[in-house]
């Protein structure tokens, strides 16, 4: 199944902070599943998904992440990852 979830098109890329895209990145090289809280538009309820993250990658300039069953999400679309969240980090 292929899944891809991206923003608004016109939305502008907001990069996530350096400390989160390693706690991705560490989930990544670990194979560690874990579950994403992310919001693909603004003022929506947030949504969940639960897999393993296989690559995070760049495309347009923009950051995604492709699960193992290859569900993909712009990485500003996260929320938070497991007990993560992204606010928490600078």
């Amino acid at each position: 199944m292929h899944l891809f979830l991206p923003l608004m098109p016109d939305a502008n890329y907001r990069p996530i902070s350096c400390s989160f895209y390693d706690e991705l990145e560490a989930r990544a090289t670990t194979g560690q599943p874990c579950t994403l809280t992310y919001r693909t538009q603004p003022d929506t309820p947030p949504s969940t998904y639960h897999g393993t993250i296989q690559d995070l990658y760049i495309k347009d300039k923009v950051e995604y992440l492709r699960l193992h069953d290859g569900f993909e999400l712009r990485l500003d679309a996260l929320v938070a990852v497991d007990d993560k969240e992204l606010r928490n980090y600078c």
